[in-house]
């Protein structure tokens, strides 16, 4: 009877691995905050009315002062008569206190690749001892619908600062006013945009909004409006 075969001599552990494992990057995070403003925010406010009237070609028609706003923007509560909120990011999370009864901020993070480099932030920094930036708003107003027999909000103005678009800032302006009008129980949102903005009109059908081909805005300002102050009813 032949002997057992001798056992295979054991295997030498492998080496440790001294490579650090790889570890997934979580990029730039940003921090951002939807809030009401309040009059301290009207010289950011005027800065970014100026600025979008300069991306929509239409400083010809910009005549608004600081002195303007201020005196007509905050002269009732919030939603009942013009509103603006104010988008702010921050490289350090937000506080989550309440600053008004009337609105509770919206807050996110973005983990985005590239840092936000913004050569203007000390132009629209509300606090210089700390890193928040205003980096846009939306201003807006109850309207009616008689077709539903409800009352809705009318969007003026909404405007993201260069270095902030497309980064889903403009969808949090856009929500936060939807929502608000839900819970308001208003029957709709509604507003312009120039014909030759096809990002913009691109974005608002992206996030389910009906672009009314067939309605055409008219306005009365300037001498055309003050001529019917002479006109006998």
């Amino acid at each position: 009877m032949a002997a057992a075969a001798p056992p295979p001599p054991p295997t030498a552990a492998p080496e440790p691995n001294m490579v650090p494992p790889l570890i997934t990057p979580i990029g730039f995070p940003v921090f951002s905050r939807i809030r009401l403003a309040t009059p301290s925010d009207v010289p950011f406010i005027h800065k970014l009315i100026h600025q979008m009237a300069v991306f929509e070609r239409l400083t010809h028609l910009f005549s608004a002062t600081e002195s303007n706003l201020a005196s007509t923007l905050f002269n009732s509560r919030p939603f009942q008569s013009f509103t603006v909120f104010l988008l702010e990011v921050s490289r350090s999370p937000f506080p989550t206190a309440v600053d008004s009864p009337d609105f509770t901020p919206f807050l996110k993070t973005h983990n985005l690749d590239l840092p936000i480099e913004d050569p203007e932030s000390y132009n629209f920094t509300p606090d210089m001892l700390n890193d928040v930036v205003v980096a846009g708003f939306v201003l807006f107003f109850p309207n009616y619908s008689s077709f539903l027999a409800k009352p809705g909000f009318y969007i003026e103005d909404i405007f993201v600062r260069e270095p902030y678009r497309r980064k889903g800032f403009g969808s949090m302006l856009l929500t936060a006013v939807a929502k608000q009008a839900v819970k308001m129980g208003y029957g709709r949102v509604e507003w312009v945009v120039l014909d030759w903005n096809v990002n913009a009109i691109k974005f608002y059908e992206q996030m389910g909004a009906e672009i009314l081909q067939e309605w055409r805005v008219c306005r009365l300002t300037g001498d055309a409006l003050e001529a019917f102050d002479q006109v006998n009813i």
